[in-house]
């Protein structure tokens, strides 16, 4: 929601009213430099929202942008308290992309940037959530048919913002306390292309669907289909020992899932993931897929030792099976432990055949949500 200050009025007095810190204001408004909020300036107030949107006594702009009166309109302003997006549908890029403008227009505390494209020129978007010294990482859909991975992280997301904003808890944890001590980065959709591959058959360029219909033999049903549009596995695209995979997987070719590339890191999807984190100074990954309800956590014993006081917290509040080795290489989180000796944990979350059926959406989710809080609380 937009105001315009009438009179003024001070940063604090701003926070009071709307029921927020002065650090939420401050942060969906970067333009703020002063204590003082002058006359005639035009916040941002996350969280809120106009009742009656369409009523005339409301000033709207030549944009058709509405803005409340602060502060004889106040009256006329209530803060959201239900969901504001449906993730519970086939939840392809176009949806998401969508979802993140809405997200944004509503919590303008939360930043967008684009880390790379797809094949196809996608942009691969992270979300940005709080300034804290405690860095933690998600993302989902490095698999084409686990696209419900995002649908649940965006279902996730939006009622994490919420919950900072009405000063909620989870766990006896303050959800604003976590936002200021933390800062989230949300890869939601690593593989854009391979997801609306699977969801709608998304219309390319001729020469790429023909490629994708020779990768997959022909057939036009693209629901296994794992691997991003070139026919390779991102999951098993990481310098982690890729030659190991790369020797026993049994796609020596593109395919519609399994095939590590002809090199490591050859693919603009997984290039985007490695230079994000290399970049960045993560103390924690959480890569989520589907499906098996089993939590990954380590990786040739180059764990640390904090990764399994996490992992017994998300198994505890998950239901979901701490499994500490398996026989895999070249996999993101495989990546990240090797290289930086950190936490890192893959969340198989649901049961049955990929994809998962939205039938499942809510069980999953009533099962999941707690390893995003406890990834910020532990």
């Amino acid at each position: 929601m937009k105001i315009v200050v009438t009179t003024d009025t001070s940063l604090k007095e701003l926070a009071r009213e709307f029921s927020l810190t002065e650090k939420l204001i401050r942060d969906s408004n970067l333009k703020i430099r002063q204590e003082v909020i002058q006359k005639g300036e035009i916040i941002h107030i996350p969280g809120w929202k106009i009742k009656g949107e369409n009523s005339p006594s409301l000033e709207i702009d030549r944009n058709h942008i509405i803005y409340l009166k602060y502060p004889n309109d106040l009256y006329k302003a209530e803060m959201i308290s239900s969901p504001l997006i449906d993730t519970k549908k086939n939840y392809d890029f176009f949806s998401f992309q969508k979802d993140i403008s809405t997200i944004q227009e509503c919590y303008p505390f939360v930043k967008k940037r684009v880390i790379g494209q797809s094949v196809l020129g996608a942009p691969i978007y992270e979300l940005i959530i709080g300034q804290g010294k405690l860095q933690i990482h998600m993302n989902g859909s490095f698999h084409a048919n686990e696209w419900i991975t995002t649908a649940i992280i965006m279902k996730w997301l939006d009622d994490y913002l919420r919950k900072i904003v009405h000063d909620d808890t989870y766990e006896g944890f303050r959800a604003r306390e976590l936002y200021e001590s933390r800062t989230i980065s949300l890869v939601p959709m690593v593989n854009p292309d391979g997801v609306n591959l699977v969801l709608n058959k998304v219309h390319m360029k001729e020469d790429h669907w023909e490629k994708v219909l020779q990768i997959n033999e022909g057939i036009r049903d693209f629901s296994r289909w794992k691997a991003n549009i070139r026919g390779v596995d991102l999951n098993n695209q990481y310098p982690a020992f890729w030659e190991i995979e790369k020797q026993r997987k049994i796609p020596k070719s593109p395919a519609p899932r399994d095939f590590p590339g002809t090199h490591p890191l050859t693919e603009p999807e997984a290039i985007a993931m490695a230079k994000l984190v290399d970049n960045s100074n993560f103390d924690r990954i959480i890569a989520f897929h589907t499906q098996g309800e089993e939590i990954y956590w380590g990786y040739l014993n180059r764990e640390p030792e904090e990764s399994h006081k996490i992992v017994k917290e998300f198994s505890r509040i998950s239901g979901y099976k701490a499994v500490r080795y398996i026989d895999s290489h070249a996999g993101f989180r495989d990546w990240f432990i090797y290289r930086y000796r950190k936490p890192g944990f893959t969340v198989e979350l649901g049961l049955g055949v990929n994809p998962l059926p939205l039938k499942q959406f809510d069980e999953i989710f009533e099962k999941a949500q707690g390893i995003f809080w406890a990834s910020l609380y532990m």
